[in-house]
């Protein structure tokens, strides 16, 4: 009996040190400060704001997060016709903290936090992600409302 209990906690265990090696959308060695300037000239060249993401590979939301806009057609999309997205790593590799200082310390409402920039690289939005979850994951709902509200053509005066 007690066996068979060890056995499926290693297995348990096992399955979620993989699940955490698998995941790898942050990289601790990028260059945050260059990856974002190019975001921000790419976003300026195709009529874009810039979704900055924070977290880290160790962030179970951060997973989920990304498992919503990268699974779901309609939000992704969106993300790809409104934003330039970056990445930006927070862990004990790479706190970034040079980049977080100038994004006015986002990392203050946990993680995954967002931020948005506009065409000209100008912070126009801090979200905590928390806002943004509904029972164990995020709504496609809130998650699709905020970034429709954050895209230049919501932004536009004319509008």
């Amino acid at each position: 009996m007690k066996s068979g209990i060890l056995t499926v906690i290693l297995i348990l265990f096992s399955s979620s040190a993989y699940c955490q090696q698998a995941f790898s959308l942050y990289r601790p060695d990028a260059d945050a400060k260059k990856e974002i300037s190019e975001a921000v000239q790419r976003a300026k060249s195709e009529n874009k704001n810039v979704f900055i993401g924070i977290g880290g590979n160790w962030c179970g939301w951060c997973k989920l997060f990304n498992d919503l806009v990268t699974g779901d057609e309609e939000i992704k999309d969106y993300m790809n016709n409104n934003f330039v997205t970056v990445h930006v790593n927070y862990s004990k590799e790479n706190k970034n903290e040079e980049v977080l200082s100038q994004l006015e310390y986002p990392q203050r409402f946990g993680f995954p936090v967002f931020v948005i920039l506009d065409a000209d690289g100008k912070r126009i939005h801090t979200q905590n992600s928390g806002y943004l979850e509904e029972g164990n994951g995020h709504s496609k709902k809130k998650v699709l409302e905020f970034l429709q509200n954050w895209s230049p053509e919501a932004l536009n005066p004319n509008n």
